[in-house]
């Protein structure tokens, strides 16, 4: 699967699906699509990560608290 990075405007590959759909995790990992060459895995907040389309993340893959505001 691919994000939007907002401060880059990379796309990053999301290399573990179980970190992006956590709540509980604050980061992903994954790996950048900028230039050429493929770059090394690195550590990205969920935060600064949009669907391509430029919709947000849901809720439920960024607040453990979601279902709490209701």
């Amino acid at each position: 699967m691919f994000l939007k990075h907002m401060p880059s405007s990379d796309l990053i590959e999301v290399l573990d699906l179980n970190e992006l759909v956590n709540p509980c995790r604050e980061t992903i990992t994954g790996c950048s699509h900028a230039g050429e060459e493929m770059q090394e895995p690195a550590s990205f907040q969920k935060a600064a990560l949009i669907f391509p389309s430029g919709e947000a993340l849901p809720q439920c893959w960024v607040d453990p608290h979601y279902q709490k505001k209701m």
